[in-house]
């Protein structure tokens, strides 16, 4: 008798989110998911739920991976003010070397798909808020030490900082020439008295 294929989770979940990510949440189709994950629709339901649930850990295992780490390390080993300009600095980074261009699932989720989800809506959400009370932490921190000017309230640059995020991953999807991304960062970076990008890569 065949012995069964060994199931792991984490390496399910990562592949359902490129899949999600590569093809949006209408265009992966359950049989994909089941080709991708290596396992029977059956099986792989039984295991991590319907298409819906599979989405909703594979967006949870994608921000715990892709946002929050990345946060707490910058957060523990870099000064406030340089932990945003180095997150942008990934972040672009990120972006520019995905041979794929694949899109975000936070940034996806956020303005539009599965938008009559009351659930999921309030799960990005959430995300967004965390996003944004790092750029907090990190803006009211530098502004107390007097590592940069206050040139803003540290309420409203992280509100701004945000904004260049989500345009950053926006833009990102059709042109992810690393010159055009960082040009648009490095500006807003300036006007908040925050580290360049330059010398960093």
């Amino acid at each position: 008798m065949a012995r069964p294929r060994e199931f792991n989770e984490d390496q399910v979940l990562e592949a359902a989110g490129d899949a999600f990510r590569t093809k949006g949440y209408e265009g992966t189709t359950a049989p994909a998911l089941a080709r991708i994950a290596g396992f029977a629709q059956r099986s792989l339901y039984k295991m991590l739920g319907n298409r819906r649930g599979l989405f909703l850990r594979a967006f949870k295992d994608y921000v715990d991976h892709n946002l929050r780490r990345r946060i707490a390390r910058l957060e523990s080993t870099q000064a406030p003010s340089a932990a945003i300009t180095a997150f942008f600095c990934d972040a672009i980074e990120r972006l520019h070397s995905d041979p794929l261009q694949r899109s975000c699932m936070l940034i996806n989720s956020a303005v539009g798909a599965m938008s009559d989800d009351v659930e999921f809506r309030k799960a990005a959400a959430s995300e967004l808020t965390q996003l944004r009370a790092f750029f907090l932490r990190c803006m009211a921190a530098a502004c107390q030490s007097g590592e940069i000017p206050i040139t803003v309230s540290p309420e409203e640059a992280a509100t701004q900082l945000l904004v260049i995020f989500l345009d950053l991953r926006v833009l990102a999807c059709v042109n992810p020439r690393r010159p055009l991304l960082r040009g648009m960062v490095t500006h807003a970076l300036a006007l908040l008295g925050l580290p360049s990008l330059l010398g960093r890569q």
